[in-house]
């Protein structure tokens, strides 16, 4: 009896376990992965069918092998790498056949093949082909080895970049037909990553300002997480390239409408403005930071209390970027204006509250001066992002 109930909810936890990787397939998490192994599949039994029943080949594995080396996220990047991988299969090949037919299959041709393979596969041309030369020149060698005659010999190594050939052009017909990818979504998400890190820092920054000046652990704690945006605009910069290489001989790019959605023109121009962004606040950190506290600060309160306002409103824009989604970006730009006017008001109560209270703005052990440099720099970059946002919604 005990044992049918584990067996029970054992089966029930693999049915929940299933039903969510599902749920993760078609919300899209796991969705180019599925596609890339059923494209590559799809791709591999198409070359061994050519290969083996088509050209009835001695070695037909080297169709599909070639078919899915060459299957990449991009259409670009199958184009260019397929281009290299052949180049590479026929320069092993090539180097082989020469050293072969002058020296015969021994010991020392072996060595000498192999070091001019792993010279060629050095170039920079190949790229990450590069190993690929040594990789089929040591195929060839054997496959020479075996062979009883040189007319058999010759067939066989041209056999090789004849297959190589076609597994490639099959996987790049295959990613280019089949649900070409289109990455616009990693252009986006590069967005929200660093949207998302300007809300986090500003979301911990103005509840604190707003009691007060903070101490000197708070304020090294800010200025260490600002500086560890490097990585993070890193990863938000790679997202981007893919995203934009993913169009070059990409036919679905011509299905795409561009009224209301964002070009990777649009992205750049905001990822640059959020990258200038979190640079002014690290600025701003580090101003906190080296702040010396005298005993008159307390009565200038008020000011932070107004800093706090305003950098409460950058965090309100920041969480509308980092929710970007340019299907509903008509609707998102509208909301995202009246964010950005509200703080637009919220810095103009920190000019107002700096001059009203006659601040020493000059004093350059006090922040005071350089928030309010900060403040005018930061507006700038939010507005400048604001604008692009709605001008290519309009267009």
């Amino acid at each position: 009896m005990a044992a049918g109930r584990a067996d029970a909810q054992e089966s029930s936890k693999w049915f929940v376990r299933g039903r969510q990787w599902w749920g993760r397939v078609f919300a899209g998490s796991e969705r180019q992965r599925v596609l890339l192994v059923t494209k590559s599949t799809l791709a591999a039994t198409l070359a061994w069918i050519v290969s083996y029943y088509g050209l009835d080949a001695q070695s037909p594995a080297f169709a599909p092998f070639s078919a899915v080396m060459i299957m990449y996220v991009t259409v670009y990047q199958s184009v260019t790498q397929s281009l290299r991988y052949v180049g590479a299969v026929a320069a092993g090949v090539a180097v082989q056949a020469a050293l072969g037919f002058l020296a015969g299959p021994d010991l020392l041709t072996f060595v000498l093949v192999a070091v001019i393979a792993l010279s060629i596969g050095r170039s920079r041309v190949l790229g990450v082909q590069g190993p690929q030369v040594a990789t089929a020149a040591f195929f060839a060698f054997s496959t020479y080895s075996s062979a009883t005659d040189n007319m058999t010999r010759l067939s066989q190594l041209g056999q090789i970049v004849l297959l190589v050939l076609i597994g490639c052009a099959i996987g790049t017909a295959v990613n280019v037909t089949v649900a070409p990818p289109l990455r616009y979504r990693s252009a986006e998400h590069s967005v929200r990553i660093l949207a998302r890190a300007l809300y986090d820092l500003t979301a911990d920054i103005h509840p604190a300002l707003r009691k007060g000046a903070p101490d000197s652990d708070t304020t090294a704690r800010w200025r260490e997480r600002a500086n560890q945006t490097d990585g993070l605009i890193a990863q938000a910069r790679a997202g981007l390239h893919t995203a934009k290489e993913s169009i070059h001989y990409n036919p679905r790019r011509l299905l795409r409408r561009h009224r209301g959605h964002l070009t990777f023109q649009g992205y750049e121009t905001v990822l640059n403005a959020l990258e200038r962004t979190l640079s002014q606040l690290a600025s701003l950190t580090r101003s906190l930071d080296q702040w010396k506290q005298e005993e008159n600060d307390y009565a200038y309160r008020s000011f932070l209390v107004r800093y706090a306002a305003f950098l409460e409103a950058i965090s309100e824009v920041a969480y509308a970027l980092s929710t970007l989604d340019e299907q509903e970006l008509s609707r998102q730009t509208q909301n995202l204006d009246g964010l950005v006017r509200d703080a637009q008001t919220r810095r103009r109560e920190v000019a107002e509250e700096a001059e009203a209270k006659t601040l020493p703005l000059a004093d350059p052990a006090r922040p005071y001066g350089a928030l309010v440099i900060e403040a005018t720099r930061l507006m700038e970059e939010v507005q400048y992002t604001n604008d692009t946002l709605q001008s290519w919604v309009e267009t």
